[in-house]
């Protein structure tokens, strides 16, 4: 039996990145892994997913997790498929409802790494009742999600999105390169121009594309609410701040990230629900105790919620879990820094984007994430290469 215990709660990239590093690197150990879903779902890709049900197999974008931990020997490694439901600090145990039976395990750990994410009202369906999986479900069912989102989407013909950053864009230059002549595309901001974080050049070089493909960009207004229609269709209505009614069989809000945090205990989290974590990634209590507890990732209050943060946020934590359980090693710390790096592609011919303050051409996004959202690179994150 090993000597140490690390429980790992999901197995987003963060997750997956500490497990696999962890596993290679410290002897001794045992980690469990604990996630809702059995599959690692590579939902940087999931605007062309929902949009475009053929352009990738499922294979490619849902990939088992267990398999990627077939070569480490059995006694080191367990997964749990299910929900961590509560946290005992004290106790030092994750209290977890297994998918299969319902039943309820308690897992001890040393070291405890909460590496939940987040997660948003288009995946919940908080706000319309049908989950637009733009990010993992938090459920066991993902292909089942996804291929209900993709019929819903396909059937539209008066679609409303909601919120104009990256993924907004995304989502609305996919769907109306996919649905061109069937249904109008709209695009909410509540910002005077689209990607607001990105340059003036860059973000009107993404209003262009978008005009090009047909969507109706709205600025400076919100969506305030979604209420049926009293024609007893299937339509709503999407109330805007200015008091302008649109139309919609469909809405999808792209904004407002929500921590999954209903397991974590209130004195770890700040006011906003995130976990508090100092420049190494450990976890914050409320009284200024040390706790074996880091989390790296999107539940943390570092606010740069991107895909490379997480990766990179992973390795400092899984680096301090082993200089912890060793003893020895260099300790790691965590700046999210101020640099805005980022590519968004309009549909399959290009897009926008920045590096290092310079506008990126729109051939550039085309070739390097435009083609295929990085989907390639999905298993190398299940291996925890990400």
């Amino acid at each position: 039996m090993a000597s140490v215990q690390v429980v790992i709660i999901g197995a987003g990239v963060s997750g997956l990145t500490v497990a696999h590093s962890l596993l290679r690197e410290v002897s001794d150990i045992k980690v469990v892994l604990i996630n809702p879903s059995q599959s690692f779902y590579w939902n940087i890709a999931s605007p062309r997913i929902i949009a475009k049900p053929n352009a990738f197999q499922h294979e490619q974008y849902l990939i088992p997790i267990r398999d990627a931990f077939a070569a480490y020997p059995q006694h080191t490694f367990e997964f749990l498929a299910g929900v961590a439901i509560a946290i005992n600090v004290t106790g030092q145990t994750v209290a977890v409802r297994l998918n299969e039976s319902s039943d309820t395990r308690d897992i001890p750990f040393d070291h405890l790494v909460i590496a939940s994410g987040s997660t948003n009202p288009s995946s919940t369906g908080i706000v319309t009742e049908t989950p637009i999986p733009l990010k993992p479900s938090n459920r066991d069912d993902l292909l089942e999600v996804i291929e209900n989102a993709q019929r819903v989407i396909a059937d539209a013909k008066e679609i409303v999105v909601g919120g104009a950053g990256p993924v907004g864009v995304e989502v609305a230059g996919e769907l109306a390169e996919a649905l061109a002549g069937q249904a109008t595309i709209t695009l909410v901001s509540s910002t005077d121009r689209v990607l607001p974080m990105l340059k003036p050049a860059a973000s009107a070089m993404a209003e262009s594309k978008l005009q090009q493909f047909g969507v109706n960009i709205l600025t400076s207004v919100k969506v305030t609410k979604v209420q049926p229609s009293t024609d007893c269709s299937q339509t709503s209505n999407v109330v805007l701040s200015d008091g302008t009614k649109l139309s919609a069989d469909l809405y999808i809000p792209t904004t407002g990230a929500i921590p999954n945090n209903n397991f974590i205990p209130a004195e770890l989290l700040d006011k906003n629900g995130w976990v508090n974590v100092n420049e190494e990634l450990r976890v914050q209590s409320a009284n200024g105790s040390v706790l074996p507890i880091y989390a790296p990732g999107d539940i943390n209050t570092n606010d740069m919620r991107l895909y490379f943060k997480a990766a990179a946020q992973a390795k400092v934590a899984a680096a301090n879990v082993a200089a912890d359980i060793q003893g020895k090693g260099g300790r790691k710390t965590y700046d999210q820094g101020e640099k805005v790096l980022m590519m968004v592609p309009v549909g399959e011919t290009g897009g926008t984007g920045q590096m290092f303050g310079f506008v990126i051409f729109n051939f550039m996004v085309k070739l390097v994430k435009g083609r295929d959202y990085f989907i390639y690179k999905a298993p190398q994150a299940v291996a925890g290469k990400g």
